[in-house]
Order: C-alpha cells, then structure tokens, then sequence
C-alpha cells in the first residue's frame, strides 16, 4: 500500500509569516525518514500505511497546539493498495509524455 497526503497546516493567528511554526513540522516530517517534497502552499509526503499519514498530521497538530489558538489544516490523500515511490513516479509519468516539468 502506498498513501501520498498533500498535507497543509499553520497557525492563524501569528501574524502574516508562519515559516517559524511551520518550518518546525517540516522537520519533523525530515526526520521521520518518509519521502516528502515542500512546495509553496505545503507538502507532499509518502507512507506506507493510513497509521504512519495520520501518526504525522497528528505529530503536526501536536506542534502547533501548545503556541496556538487557532490553526488551520487541509489534507487530502491517494490511496493505492499496490505501488511505491509514486512522490517520484507520478512526475516522471508526466515527463514520459511531456518531457521535463518544472520541480
């Protein structure tokens, strides 16, 4: 099984830049050893079980909850019951087709 979440959460009332709070859950997704990509509106991350996605938007939640009153998160998945590295593999199926794309 293969999970891809496209993954945002920040919180809403620490003034226009939230990199500080936010560069911390990225972090913690860096040194949870999952593939993940950052992007400008959040991040792409891949496990390997629906547990491991959650165990990590729950880590996130946990971040921000002791310095916030108010945070806003979005999550959606693909779940594929068979496949990996699909963070890689779905780019390259477009750049099959395509050619390159910007990253």
């Amino acid at each position: 099984m293969t999970i891809l979440v496209n993954f945002s959460m920040f919180p809403t009332d620490k003034g226009l830049s939230v990199s500080e709070h936010v560069s911390k859950i990225i972090d913690m997704i860096d040194k949870s050893g999952v593939p993940y990509k950052l992007n400008a509106m959040g991040t792409v991350f891949e496990t390997k079980t629906m547990k491991e996605a959650l165990e990590i938007i729950q880590k996130s939640y946990d971040i921000l909850q002791p310095v916030s009153d108010r945070i806003y998160a979005t999550a959606s998945f693909d779940i594929k019951k068979h496949g990996k590295n699909r963070l890689e593999g779905k780019i390259e199926s477009i750049e099959r087709i395509i050619g390159s794309v910007n990253k």
